[in-house]
């Protein structure tokens, strides 16, 4: 009997290109796996605990949403979307996918977005800093985290064949054992 389908985390400062990847990647690997985007999850669940003036951002009860998420990732075939990884279980997730793209195009993509210069500067420092990276680094076995430059249509494309391979070489390994 096949095990089921591996979650994955693809996480990275807002603007690499998450959102576009997972749905690309959604796509491609319906109905064999489920978009779970933190965001919306929190916001549609009430998961709000307040807002972070500084941060220009809503605060989650990351407890509750844990919980919520818990029985759900325990089926497997989901791909995770979020900004931030450190409060993820590691035995929730096969592969952690961090998106990463140059501070020209972030640049770029963040004034699109018409973010305040405070919040454009925050994100920008975090690219700069690989704070998702070294996050996801922090929290995760090293095997498991895979870094994706993210910064047009050709890396796109190109990493969602990847995450493809990556996908293809786990189950090899999983139906071996």
């Amino acid at each position: 009997m096949a095990k089921p389908n591996p979650n994955i985390l693809i996480t990275g400062t807002p603007g690499t290109g998450k959102s576009e990847l997972c749905r690309l990647l959604k796509e491609k690997l319906a109905p064999d796996f489920t978009l779970q985007n933190v965001s919306k999850i929190v916001i549609d669940n009430g998961f709000v605990e307040e807002y972070d003036d500084d941060l220009e951002c809503p605060v989650m009860d990351e407890d509750r949403l844990l919980d919520l998420l818990e029985p759900i990732l325990q089926r497997g075939g989901n791909i995770v979307e979020y900004h931030s990884s450190d409060f993820f279980p590691e035995r929730w997730f096969a592969a952690v996918f961090v998106t990463c793209c140059s501070t020209n195009v972030l640049y770029d993509r963040l004034r699109q977005r018409e973010y305040s210069e405070r919040k454009l500067k925050s994100n920008m420092e975090c690219e700069i800093f690989q704070t998702p990276l070294e996050e996801a680094r922090d929290s995760y076995r090293k095997e498991i985290v895979f870094v994706l430059q993210n910064n047009d249509l050709a890396d796109q494309a190109a990493n969602v064949q990847q995450i493809c391979n990556w996908l293809e070489e786990w189950k090899k390994k999983s139906n071996k054992k």
